[in-house]
């Protein structure tokens, strides 16, 4: 017995969220033995939207295609279609990309364009050494942020690959979870705003260090990043890593501009990694400090 189930959301699915599809899915996916759901979209420009996102994550159940209108037969379009796809492609070749051919080509104001998402494998992993450890604490609503990574300095990748991301967690609780995972005890670079905890994760017998910061920190941190070859986000290990990366973009002033800052906002991630990686921003040549 199968259950056929489809979703049809056109052109842009911005009305439709996450939560809102997983409660239709739980009400409708009852019974049977096995159900197929199809969801077909236009994929919005900006690859913050929750369905730009959603493709990013691997599952054994899921096939995830792309088409064109170039790969269905001519004539079930007609002559028509391809003239105004044609001079679409002259006058706007973004907008064609993104119109026709169903590109997530970006709003202009993406940081991280050289992010990208793929699983990296525990044999990769072995491979690592002198791993990075970075550390943004949280408050109250905010949540701390525990990063992993390597950085090859030869071919300038960057692999992020283990997080720890969450509110309300003590740092009793955090240096639990953060020995779960650094069995050797290496160190880790921390936000140096926070001496007390700092001192508190010492006490429980984490080598911890405070970054050092200045006035240009955030800024030539931001840059050293954005010029690395690639910046590889595991999607499983690091949904929120990937998720901070993906969606840090620049925000416009009331007339359409794009401001000049970077945004202080959504940003856990990206600090705690700029902290694990001050050393390499110094001995690279880039200034971290003013």
């Amino acid at each position: 017995m199968y259950l056929l189930i489809c979703f049809i959301f056109t052109l842009y699915p911005l009305k439709v969220v996450g939560e809102e599809i997983r409660i239709i899915n739980q009400s409708l996916m009852r019974g049977g033995q096995q159900f197929i759901v199809f969801y077909t979209y236009n994929p919005p420009n900006s690859i913050r939207n929750w369905v730009n996102e959603e493709v990013l994550h691997e599952r054994a159940d899921r096939i995830v295609h792309h088409s064109t209108y170039l790969t269905v037969p001519r004539e079930w379009l007609g002559e028509q279609f391809f003239i105004e796809a044609e001079h679409l492609k002259k006058v706007n070749e973004k907008a064609y990309r993104h119109e026709y051919l169903g590109e997530v080509t970006g709003t202009g104001g993406e940081i991280f364009t050289n992010a990208t998402a793929r699983k990296i494998t525990d044999d990769e992993i072995k491979t690592f050494d002198k791993i990075k450890r970075g550390l943004d604490f949280g408050y109250a609503v905010d949540p701390v942020h525990y990063s992993v990574s390597y950085y090859d300095k030869t071919r300038r990748r960057l692999y992020i690959f283990y997080e720890i991301h969450q509110v309300a967690l003590s740092n009793r609780k955090l240096a639990e979870l953060i020995k779960q995972e650094n069995k050797s005890n290496g160190p880790i670079m921390a936000d140096s705003a926070e001496p007390k905890s700092i001192a508190e994760l010492k006490e429980y017998g984490l080598k911890v260090k405070g970054a050092k910061k200045g006035p240009d920190s955030v800024e030539y941190g931001i840059k050293f990043l954005q010029d690395l070859e690639e910046i590889i986000i595991d999607p499983d290990r690091c949904p929120n890593t990937l998720r901070e990366f993906l969606n840090y973009e620049l925000e416009k002033d009331s007339n359409g501009n794009f401001k000049a800052e970077y945004p202080d906002k959504n940003n856990h991630s990206i600090d705690s990694i700029r902290y694990a990686l001050e050393d390499e921003m110094r001995t690279s040549g880039v200034r971290v400090w003013k």
